[in-house]
């Protein structure tokens, strides 16, 4: 029932920060899954396809501003669009 022509294109680099650069507001109006090596993540806070790394949140860590440190983790990495479940009644 969902329209995939109404989805955009998944970028190489994207952020859910939205102060980086590789924030893109239109893509989070959609469910988003990440898979790295073969297994989906649920905790990725950004990726880059093309140079194959994922960025994590380092456990309760933050910085002086209060955003979360994070660590790169490397491999093969897979952005997709997640279906959403039907509405049954």
């Amino acid at each position: 029932m969902s329209d995939t022509s109404a989805r955009p294109e998944l970028p190489d680099c994207l952020s859910v920060n939205p102060r980086s650069p590789h924030y893109v507001k239109e893509i989070f109006e959609h469910d988003i899954g990440i898979r790295l090596n073969g297994k989906e993540r649920f905790d990725v806070e950004e990726y880059c396809i093309s140079e194959g790394w994922v960025k994590v949140a380092a456990g309760k860590a933050v910085d002086r501003r209060g955003q979360p440190l994070l660590m790169k983790v490397k491999g093969k990495v897979e952005a997709f669009y997640r279906e959403s479940p039907g509405l049954t009644d």
